[in-house]
């Protein structure tokens, strides 16, 4: 008797649809890259046009999507679903705007203070010893760590290159030279809670605000200012 060792065939997958909170400007620009992107690299075939490209990616991004299950639900490989990841991923990282560009985008304006603030972007465990550096004790989760900076409205101006979870936000300011960019952009103020510290300097015109004022310490009318500023926008 012959013995059968071929594996048991599983049930047919199913495939579903998911609805993606996004704005079509949000798919038309991802599209628009990759058009840009094919013809710049000379590509003249994919498996699936642009349109669609942009939608893969942008679910896997936004919902967190397997590879797998997307590409068994598009007809191609988890291997080309993350080599259109990666790929979309550089495409929008070149977009981003240097920090002293866009201080000095808020300077022409009439803009006198930056708001910035930090958030942990949760990632999942990593193995061996990779995955200590991305624990975050403050937030007790793992991930990776942003500064973002607005302008007076909320408006997004930058955001920082990806930190270990474990980084503090005002060592991370501090490697990104904020304050020193904020001088030399001629703005008068930054304001954020947390960056307490952040501005060692008494003779740098710029100032960290954020912070309750002490018997010892008590905050300068440019301090009060601005605090007043956030507070504003806030209640808008």
């Amino acid at each position: 008797m012959r013995k059968n060792t071929s594996p048991a065939d599983g049930p047919d997958g199913f495939v579903y649809q998911c609805r993606l909170p996004l704005s079509s400007a949000t798919l038309d620009l991802v599209s628009d890259l990759i058009r840009g992107h094919l013809k710049k690299i000379g590509s003249r075939w994919r498996k699936l046009p642009p349109g669609r490209i942009a939608l893969i990616v942008l679910a896997v991004l936004r919902h967190d999507q397997r590879l797998s299950d997307m590409a068994g639900g598009n007809g191609v490989s988890a291997t080309t679903v993350r080599r259109w990841l990666l790929e979309v991923i550089g495409l929008l990282a070149a977009r981003a705007p240097r920090l002293d560009r866009a201080l000095k985008k808020i300077a022409r304006k009439g803009g006198v203070v930056g708001l910035l603030d930090g958030t942990l972007v949760r990632t999942r465990r990593r193995t061996g010893d990779e995955n200590r550096p991305n624990y975050s004790g403050k937030h007790k989760a793992r991930g990776l760590l942003f500064l973002a900076m607005t302008d007076e409205r909320g408006n997004l101006v930058w955001i920082s290159a990806a930190k270990p979870g474990r980084s503090s936000e005002v060592t991370t300011a501090r490697h990104n030279k904020i304050t020193a960019h904020l001088g030399e952009a001629g703005l008068g103020a930054l304001t954020g809670l947390g960056f307490t510290g952040l501005d060692d300097d008494p003779d740098d015109p710029v100032i960290v605000t954020g912070r309750k004022a002490t018997r010892g310490n008590p905050l300068t009318a440019a301090q009060k200012q601005a605090n007043k500023l956030v507070s504003r926008e806030r209640d808008e």
